[in-house]
């Protein structure tokens, strides 16, 4: 899969803007707030329909503009490309077109475009909460079959309708023990589908940290050069005594909080080199250096399984590590397309096929 052009128009801090990508590796250069992560995001967006920032979508429209849009230009493979478009909007509904053919469910474009993001902020894999290792997990997975974006989602809002009943139950001086029948029957219904979704989803997760460990052993040495142990743990609870045992066990515990305290919204995934926690024990260069291992060892892992590269964004990465780590990054980066973002000149091992230079929003050379 190859992005070959990009427009955007009235996005961040784009009036108008067009890029012409190389199918091997465009430098962005750029001083800091010109609008080179911008430009990753558009392209991420493409991909996951959410800012890798976290920020929400009417961020993304300009300031004084109704609504952005993202048009980018996809080839496939030699004979089929697709012209892929996203309308945001400060009200009303995002639109999505593949073709000039909208999409009756905005998510139905995921897969389309492949998309992997390396940035300073991906830190926060190994120093954040649970949450940013469960999410890492999850859109890892998203992107090796959209089928998971739905279970996601249905978990959600499992949690939600279950949290719902939980605090009324709270509220209303229940026990766990001694619901009323009409209250019993409604949690076990809802325990019933819990069980259901999670055991595939939590399964889904131990498979891929269990195909992800290898390679991320391999990424890391490759990086740090030199042999490291990284260990890559997820073993929830509630999965060795299956999550249906595990809700009964809690619900009291439930009621009593309000929440359902127990199931894979609640999961973690732990990191260790050389036999310690990675989050408490590393330093910020091991820490980093972990967290680019994930992410390159995520795209192979999509790459194998899919049989196509995503594209590689690699958004303000370099400055972020010594002068042996950013050379040992760029020589093992994997094959297929990728964009540069930097606010320096890049060093000689990223041999750019491309340069485009960027000023306030504008392409001022290519």
């Amino acid at each position: 899969m190859i992005v070959s052009h990009l427009e955007l128009v009235d996005f961040r801090n784009y009036p108008a803007a067009t890029f012409d990508l190389t199918d091997g590796t465009t430098a962005i250069i750029g001083d800091n707030g010109q609008g080179k992560t911008n430009l990753a995001e558009a392209l991420a967006y493409l991909s996951t329909l959410s800012s890798f920032r976290g920020a929400p979508a009417d961020a993304l429209v300009r300031a004084g503009a109704d609504q952005a849009v993202i048009r980018a230009t996809v080839r496939h493979d030699e004979e089929r490309e697709s012209l892929v478009e996203a309308e945001l909007v400060l009200t009303g509904r995002n639109r999505v077109q593949v073709n000039k053919q909208k999409l009756q469910r905005v998510r139905d474009l995921l897969g389309t475009v492949r998309v992997t993001v390396f940035s300073p902020d991906d830190l926060i894999i190994v120093k954040g909460g649970p949450g940013e290792r469960r999410r890492f997990m999850d859109d890892t997975l998203v992107a090796l079959a959209t089928k998971y974006d739905a279970i996601r989602l249905e978990i959600d809002r499992i949690v939600k309708q279950r949290n719902t009943l939980l605090k009324q139950a709270q509220k209303s001086g229940l026990r766990g023990d001694d619901l009323p029948d009409d209250v019993a029957v409604t949690l076990d219904v809802w325990d019933a589908r819990f069980t259901e979704v999670a055991d595939q989803f939590g399964y889904a997760r131990a498979t891929l940290v269990s195909r992800l460990t290898p390679m991320v052993h391999e990424a890391y040495e490759q990086l740090a050069d030199t042999p490291t142990p990284i260990e890559l743990t997820y073993e929830p609870e509630w999965r060795r005594t299956g999550l249906l045992a595990a809700l009964q066990a809690a619900r009291s515990l439930d009621v009593r909080r309000g929440v359902s305290t127990v199931g894979p919204h609640r999961d973690e995934l732990s990191f260790a080199i050389n036999g310690l926690p990675s989050r408490t024990h590393a330093s910020q260069g091991e820490q980093r250096t972990l967290a680019l291992a994930m992410r390159l060892a995520g795209h192979r892992l999509v790459t194998e399984r899919t049989g196509s590269a995503p594209l590689l964004v690699l958004d303000d990465v370099l400055s972020e590590l010594d002068d042996g780590r950013a050379t040992a990054l760029l020589k093992h980066l994997p094959a297929g397309q990728v964009v540069i973002t930097t606010a320096s000149e890049l060093p000689p091992a990223a041999r750019a096929d491309r340069i485009i230079r960027i000023v306030a929003g504008e392409v001022v050379a290519d």
